[in-house]
């Protein structure tokens, strides 16, 4: 593709490894300096192989000429994991064996009905890579069957924009700076941004039925669509642009969440938003859960919708440097497009006050220093995982969502149990952080962060048993095993366990349907064909 969004896709160096650019990455004295708070753990960190020095598996498959398709050693490498913690340590490790035998970059859908034709005639998986950011399991296949990585993000340009209904129909490959400075000159907005935007698309986003930055009202991408273009390995599926319709089931809800394994998401008609023009942010501090956990009640079953309403637990606060007084930290956001914001914001404010919340004085300006330390955080908080996996630290981040009468329940109980969980496979008390990163009126979504002390050469079957036992609590609790991560491959076990067997039922039968050769990313959600 040539014009300005096609270079700034081919400007991204994007590390094969880890998180995002290679010139992010923590150096080594920033891994031993960010390590230095757990003791136990190497004295340097591993290096990162060059892939100069890595064997890959030679390639098994033969595409007809004409097909975008390479087997490059490093578009192979670069394709093979995810940016789990398991995947970053076992690219640390060297261990590219299950590499994809080839990587498909189709320039249009045609060339993706032609991949699929092709594929499914010869028995090749096919694993749709979106940004290739998947932290679940999601892009990666784990069998014995041959396999190619399909990268989109050619598909990457804004088709078309209805100013008149405010929507746009954008290609599935186009990632998120890449389809966002295409609406900005229009003064429109997709307004969806995951921790993961720079390098994910929106048909990951779709795909995964991903969660956005923004806390309340439209926080998933669900909330988004109009309509969805998707090859299937049977035809192309497109639904008509409506505001809404009672008509049956929703063709869009089939491939939403589908995760790769009924079809390839090329176009989506999205709803759009006017570029905000009013910004504010405030913060609260609570001495303790369970007292913000009821502020944070309130302010959601307030119907005032902030675009932020991050409440951090002490450990949480204390890491991002959004305090260091022991306190919990609510981070409050509002925005409009349309009028100032300072009024809302104040009511928001003043419902955290009446909770018992001290609510921080703020600097000449709309900005508030804990929100500001909070958002620095979260943008480098992947790139701190993949220095603290380079000195050996099991880590894992996890995320679910329960109703509000659960909730103080469901925060003890996972951070005691993980927290054993942790002494039980390290040898050694661990961190169990924990923020609500989306508030809903009738609950919120509690994401937690877990560090402990890894022994080199296990880190990856001891991260297996930290997780194995996050699931099992979430489950026992009622909690959903994912709210913005997807299931992928990690979190089949619990996703098996939380959906009704009826609807698996038809799940099956969609995926044969569909994908009667079976080739469409297998072993997610379902079990092969």
């Amino acid at each position: 593709m040539s014009g300005p969004w096609g270079r700034l896709r081919r400007m991204t160096n994007r590390s094969w490894w880890g998180w995002g650019t290679t010139d992010k990455a923590l150096t080594d004295e920033e891994c031993i300096a960010r390590a230095a708070a757990i003791p136990g753990l190497p004295e340097r960190p591993r290096p990162v192989p060059r892939l100069a020095d890595l064997e890959l598996p030679s390639s098994r498959v033969a595409p007809p000429p004409g097909l975008p398709v390479t087997s490059d050693p490093a578009d192979r490498a670069a394709h093979t994991f995810g940016k789990a913690y398991r995947d970053v340590v076992r690219a640390l490790s060297g261990d590219l064996s299950g590499a994809p035998d080839a990587v498909a970059r189709p320039a249009d859908e045609d060339d993706v009905v032609r991949l699929l034709d092709w594929a499914s005639s010869a028995g090749v998986v096919v694993v749709p890579f979106g940004g290739g950011s998947s932290v679940v399991g999601g892009v990666e296949y784990r069998g014995d069957r041959p396999w190619m990585s399909m990268d989109l993000t050619a598909l990457d340009r804004v088709l078309e924009i209805d100013p008149v209904s405010r929507a746009a129909r954008i290609q599935g490959g186009a990632l998120g700076p890449v389809l966002e400075e295409q609406l900005r000159p229009h003064g429109l907005t997709l307004r969806h941004f995951p921790q993961s935007f720079e390098f994910s698309t929106l048909g990951g986003w779709l795909a995964t039925r991903a969660g956005g930055h923004f806390a309340t009202l439209y926080t998933h991408i669900d909330d988004l669509v109009e309509s969805m273009r998707v090859v299937t390995p049977v035809g192309v599926s497109e639904s008509w642009r409506l505001p809404g319709s009672g008509a049956g089931p929703s063709p869009d809800r089939m491939f939403l969440g589908s995760e790769g394994t009924l079809g390839v998401i090329t176009e989506a008609w999205m709803r759009l938003q006017d570029r905000p023009r009013f910004k504010a942010s405030a913060s609260a501090s609570f001495p303790d859960m369970t007292s913000a956990l009821a502020a944070v009640r309130t302010i959601a079953q307030a119907g005032l919708h902030p675009a932020n309403c991050r409440l951090l637990d002490a450990g949480e606060a204390a890491t991002s440097g959004a305090s260091t007084s022991g306190d919990c930290v609510l981070v409050l956001g509002v925005e409009s497009a349309v009028h100032p914001v300072e009024a809302r914001l104040a009511e928001l404010t003043d419902l955290a006050r009446d909770a018992g919340g001290v609510v921080a004085e703020r600097a000449e300006g709309p900005r508030d220093a804990a929100a500001d330390a909070w958002r620095s955080s979260f943008l480098r908080a992947p790139y701190g995982r993949d220095g603290l996996a380079r000195m050996s630290a099991v880590v894992e981040t996890f995320e679910t969502a329960c109703t509000w009468d659960r909730v103080d329940e469901l925060y003890a109980t996972v951070r005691e149990e993980v927290g054993t969980a942790v002494r039980e496979v390290t040898g050694a008390p661990g961190l169990v952080n924990c923020r609500l990163t989306h508030v809903y009126p009738d609950g919120p979504a509690p994401y937690f962060t877990v560090v402990g002390v890894g022994r080199p050469g296990s880190e990856v079957a001891m991260w297996d048993d930290v997780k194995t036992a996050a699931m099992e609590v979430l489950g026992r609790l009622g909690g959903t095993v994912t709210h913005h991560h997807a299931v992928g491959r990690d979190h089949r076990p619990g996703y098996d366990r939380q959906r009704p067997e009826p609807f698996a039922t038809g799940l099956r039968a969609v995926k044969r349907a569909l994908d009667p050769a079976g080739v469409l990313n297998p072993g997610v959600l379902v079990d092969p064909v």
